[in-house]
């Protein structure tokens, strides 16, 4: 049974940092690109970034680029979010979901599994 667990979400205030750790079971971990989603109260579920199996490879969006980095250690089975410079708009739920490809994905359609999800609350 494949399981994925977040945690490190939390309650900080604005400009601050958090990291979010994925810890993946039950699957090969290192066939499995790894992806961040955010999903705020009323709003669409929004992919983040994404890394690839091997790790060689990241690709964020838009709204984080530059803020969040996403590493993953293949060895401990767990993906990373590290997020500075947070702001408001960054409070959502965080998701980590697998895809088994040796590409990545940033359609939440595309992904195989996912955890269930770590709040974010970012005060300003």
């Amino acid at each position: 049974q494949v399981q994925l667990v977040e945690s490190g979400g939390g309650s900080v205030q604005a400009g601050a940092s958090l990291r979010l750790s994925c810890a993946a079971s039950g699957l090969t971990f290192s066939s499995y690109a790894m992806g961040w989603f955010r999903q705020a109260p009323g709003k669409e579920r929004e992919f983040v970034g994404t890394i690839t199996s091997g790790g060689g490879n990241t690709y964020y969006a838009d709204s984080v680029k530059g803020r969040f980095t996403i590493s993953r250690d293949n060895a401990k089975n767990t993906v990373y979010l590290q997020m500075n410079s947070l702001k408001p708009e960054d409070t959502a739920v965080y998701y980590c979901a697998a895809v088994k490809t040796t590409g990545w994905a940033t359609l939440d359609l595309n992904y195989d599994y996912w955890g269930q999800g770590t709040q974010v609350t970012i005060s300003s």
